[in-house]
């Protein structure tokens, strides 16, 4: 009989076999496939309800179409403000710019512009007309918008928004766009940097617009300026007879147009009470730009590029 080992059987070092060295190969494929379907499937429940929520939210949301109206004339520094305030445009939802050239036609300069800025927008032009009764600005322009602006509304299902008259070179908080949404006639807010002042802005009293805060022509009807309103769209298919007047002088179109659809006692006060600046009348500088002509060492011609 041979004798007994000295070590017990469990201590025995186990034979060497392809089993023992890589375990893990005899997992079947078919439990991968599954591990891994299982993970897809429990990545996509967790994300499903934010992508759920963030559906809904945006169907939900519904945004007043603003037609933002705005006369624009030929000058050096016209493709620097329409830039400036297109690309600001880019981040107002559902917003619809007309802009109306001063001119007798449509220049490649703003046309290009527009196609480029990826707006919605419609592009036209009116030669303004000399008066010795007016000196106010865009007043053809505008009226050119306002008849635009009636033919569609009468096409579209959808007639609800705001009309906003902008002027090219001023400055726009986006929080005026989210304010003017709320009007349901005429809706009305400070002014900064505009008629010799820090601010012209409606006084209000109550919710109720009591008075102006204004130095420049304060016994004007309307004692604001055309940055500081705007009109509910559908107001001018019930007023076919609203437009700008040039029997009218600077400063009083504002009231001009204002005086069909509401009174200051109607003004809706918006920006907090009228207590918050929202835009600005801010103006470009004239460029100075030297005579080529007359430069010692005159550079090189740059008339082929567009500025």
């Amino acid at each position: 009989m041979s004798p007994k080992p000295i070590y017990p059987d469990v201590y025995r070092k186990p034979e060497s076999t392809s089993e023992n060295k890589m375990p893990f190969i005899n997992i079947k494929k078919q439990y991968l496939a599954v591990g891994m379907l299982v993970f897809v499937a429990l990545f996509f429940f967790n994300s499903r309800p934010a992508f759920q929520c963030q559906f809904a939210q945006e169907v939900a949301t519904y945004y007043p179409t603003i037609y933002g109206i705005t006369p624009t004339y030929a000058r050096l520094a016209q493709k620097a403000d329409l830039t400036r305030l297109s690309q600001t445009l880019l981040l107002v939802k559902n917003f619809h710019w007309i802009v109306i050239e001063d001119s007798e036609t449509k220049t490649k300069l703003v046309e290009n512009l527009l196609k480029e800025s990826t707006l919605k927008y419609t592009h036209l032009n009116v030669k303004t007309q000399k008066s010795k009764l007016s000196t106010a600005s865009g007043v053809e322009q505008r009226n050119i918008a306002l008849n635009w602006l009636r033919d569609h509304l009468k096409k579209v299902e959808d007639k609800k928004g705001v009309v906003y008259f902008m002027d090219d070179d001023n400055t726009y908080s986006l929080k005026v766009f989210d304010e003017m949404r709320k009007i349901k006639k005429v809706g009305t807010w400070p002014v900064g940097i505009v008629g010799g002042m820090r601010v012209e802005m409606p006084l209000v009293t109550n919710g109720k617009v009591s008075g102006y805060n204004a130095v420049w022509k304060p016994y004007r009807p309307f004692p604001i300026d055309m940055a500081g309103f705007a009109i509910n769209a559908t107001l001018f298919l019930d007023h076919p007879e609203a437009k700008f007047s040039r029997k009218v002088q600077s400063g009083f179109q504002e009231s001009e147009i204002l005086k069909y659809f509401t009174s200051k006692e109607e003004l809706e006060p918006l920006a907090e009470n009228c207590t918050k600046v929202y835009v600005w009348h801010t103006r470009t500088q004239k460029p100075s730009i030297l005579n080529p002509k007359k430069l010692k060492h005159p550079p090189i011609p740059d008339d082929h590029i567009e500025v």
